[in-house]
């Protein structure tokens, strides 16, 4: 018999399985197969697992990264702990800089995985930026990245780091494909620094191009703002139509990114939708599953798609969300 043990967690991303949806297909009445890829069983949790890891393993390559050193990225969450992970089994240290409504689980993850913490506040002309309601990305990356160069720490810059489409197009793109027997008719996901989307979108339409790409964002009655600061809202994930010249992800054009359609989700509709798989399959989803979930089951109910494949990415599970609206309140 021969071994198999892992020595490191790098060893455990990815080959995350995919599920059909069988019991919620069953309820709803759906002719339409609902493929669910659980990113949330890599090894710290979520779907980011495979850019922090590629992001670090390009940089060693590169010779950017030698034991000891600190890595900086910004993160609502999920790449900062994939990323804190990482750094703890690699010897490195790391520093994330929190952007604004991280739950309170996340932040307790980070700090359990040894990371160091600051908030964007620290920064004034981030601040001062996001006073006014911008998220420009590009400045963003301009003053971290000249704060990691007066430290002499290593910036991961995973909005627009290569590394973070490529882990999808070398690993999640291929998994699926392999796993369906090519069989996939529509792929459906969120965006938050949109290297999931930008990989799997270029793999795939070098695959088939006749497969349907889905992308889903907040409605805009579930987008905080100056104007309506309190709403519901869907954790890590952007609106598609907020991605201006200003603050699109450079990485976009380089993969051939586009899709054949949008759909907005209002976050209380995710909630509901997300809540009900856990359920129904036993599925525990996070905010953006439970959106990307909702628009799926719209698309599986139109006649035209009876019979079709429909691929879900499901970036992370609810562990995280248990402060959040979409489970503070179930009965």
């Amino acid at each position: 018999m021969t071994a198999n043990i892992k020595t490191s967690i790098a060893e455990l991303v990815g080959k995350t399985p995919l599920v059909e949806l069988r019991n919620f297909q069953e309820k709803h009445g759906l002719q339409a197969k609902l493929l669910a890829k659980l990113e949330y069983l890599n090894p710290s949790g979520s779907v980011k697992d495979r850019a922090a890891l590629n992001m670090i393993i390009e940089a060693e390559k590169a010779g950017k990264l030698q034991k000891g050193d600190t890595i900086v990225d910004n993160s609502s969450g999920n790449t900062g702990i994939a990323l804190a992970a990482f750094a703890a089994a690699k010897g490195y240290h790391f520093e994330c800089l929190l952007e604004p409504g991280v739950s309170p689980e996340r932040t307790q993850i980070l700090k359990a995985y040894g990371a160091r913490l600051r908030s964007f506040l620290d920064f004034p002309e981030i601040a001062a930026m996001l006073d006014k309601g911008a998220f420009e990305t590009a400045e963003i990356s301009r003053v971290i990245q000249e704060y990691a160069d007066s430290k002499g720490y290593f910036y991961t810059d995973q909005v627009s780091n290569q590394a973070n489409p490529d882990a999808h197009y070398q690993t999640t793109g291929p998994e699926i494909w392999e796993d369906t027997d090519g069989q996939v008719d529509i792929l459906i996901m969120a965006a938050g620094t949109g290297g999931t989307i930008a990989g799997l979108t270029h793999y795939f339409r070098q695959k088939n191009p006749d497969i349907r790409i889905i992308a889903i964002e907040p409605d805009k009655a579930s987008r905080p703002s100056a104007e309506q600061p309190d709403v519901n809202s869907i954790d890590g994930i952007v609106a598609f139509d907020g991605f201006g010249p200003e603050n699109q992800p450079t990485f976009f054009s380089k993969n051939q990114f586009y899709y054949d359609s949008c759909i907005d989700v209002l976050a209380e509709d995710g909630y509901k939708t997300g809540l009900e798989l856990a359920r129904t399959d036993g599925i525990f989803l996070g905010e953006s599953a439970g959106a990307v979930l909702h628009a799926a089951k719209t698309v599986a109910q139109k006649d035209e798609n009876k019979g079709k494949n429909i691929v879900l990415i499901f970036a992370d599970n609810g562990m995280k969300y248990l402060s959040s609206p979409m489970y503070q309140e179930v009965n």
